[in-house]
């Protein structure tokens, strides 16, 4: 009888031990509950970066447009700096553009001609209202002004040219694109000296050598 109620006394106590346990939450009836396993993904998952990772597709044919307008619209800028420009340097660069871009045209033309891509002989109104107002300065301020019209054409220009030359879908307008982007780049490099006086300075040192 004494070893039934030592056995007893032990199971109160030790109900008592559990039921005074931190952390542990307890049922109604005393007894501890187990707490759902939470799943260690859950609402962490990592997110797929595949569909955030966008690739710009050139437009063969739009680019082959543009590039047209914008070889056409250096030619004539080309004249007039030939004609108007006040420093040597200026006309030299104006002759530069006529010559490089001529040619570049020429190309463009024969490439389009075999995709069967249309493209256009005359300027669009916004490539023509550059030319009327380049056409209207002169002096100084038509060399400032070409100058700077300079840098920032080509820098968008070769933008674009990089963009068909890596994203492109027709090999050959790629081509064309790949083989042109080096002479845009010098014509970058030049312009920007030309905007910087550079290129004034070199003509004045060869000037008087």
């Amino acid at each position: 009888m004494r070893g039934t109620f030592l056995i007893a006394g032990v199971a109160v106590a030790a109900g008592c031990l559990l039921a005074q346990s931190p952390g542990v939450p307890q049922s109604p009836m005393g007894q501890s509950r187990t707490m759902p396993s939470q799943n260690p993904n859950m609402n962490t998952q990592t997110p797929d970066v595949t569909n955030q990772t966008t690739h710009t597709k050139a437009d063969d044919k739009r680019f082959v447009r543009e590039a047209a307008q914008g070889g056409m619209t250096e030619v004539a800028l080309g004249k007039l700096a030939v004609e108007k420009g006040q420093t040597d340097a200026v006309k030299q660069f104006g002759q530069r553009m006529i010559d490089d871009h001529s040619k570049a045209d020429d190309q463009l033309k024969a490439v389009a001609a075999a995709q069967n891509i249309n493209i256009p002989d005359t300027l669009d109104s916004r490539h023509q209202a550059l030319v009327n107002k380049m056409s209207n300065l002169s002096g100084a301020a038509f060399d400032r002004e070409f100058a700077k019209n300079q840098v920032r054409d080509h820098e968008k220009d070769i933008r674009e040219f990089q963009n068909e030359a890596q994203n492109g879908n027709n090999p050959a307008v790629k081509n064309f694109a790949s083989n042109t982007l080096p002479t845009l780049q010098q014509h970058l490099a030049l312009a920007k000296d030309l905007n910087n006086g550079k290129m004034a300075a070199n003509s004045a040192d060869r000037a008087q050598q």
